[in-house]
């Protein structure tokens, strides 16, 4: 057996890296089920039968979610991300030109250079 010389550095380091992988796998389990409740274009039969997947054959079912879904993943995530950041500047009082006015005194006074100016404007605009 590999445990029966009781505690050691080796056995330490072996349980080490179960504890981290199981982590990983519910951190990657809980990204996947909040994608999946989260989605409009799948019905109730297919979210059901992907939480079916999920409980009978966990790891592997993860792993086919996040290779079948990954491009639409993304897509959903920056139009969350792009949402909040809408109403952040909602609530916050702040526009885009605000932004622009801002990027163009740092730009003036050095601080970023032309490329950083060209992208966070293009971000800014979005």
């Amino acid at each position: 057996m590999l445990f029966q010389e009781g505690f050691t550095f080796r056995n330490f380091l072996v349980d080490g890296f179960a504890v981290f992988m199981f982590i990983v796998w519910l951190w990657l389990l809980m990204t996947v089920l909040s994608d999946l409740f989260r989605r409009s274009d799948v019905s109730g039969i297919g979210k059901t039968i992907w939480i079916i997947v999920l409980i009978i054959v966990p790891y592997l079912g993860v792993f086919a979610y996040i290779i079948s879904q990954s491009l639409g993943m993304a897509e959903r995530n920056e139009e969350r991300a792009q949402r909040a950041r809408n109403e952040l500047r909602h609530y916050l009082g702040v526009s885009v030109a605000d932004e622009i006015e801002k990027l163009d005194r740092l730009k003036g006074s050095g601080a970023i250079s032309g490329q950083e100016y060209e992208r966070l404007r293009s971000r800014a605009v979005q």
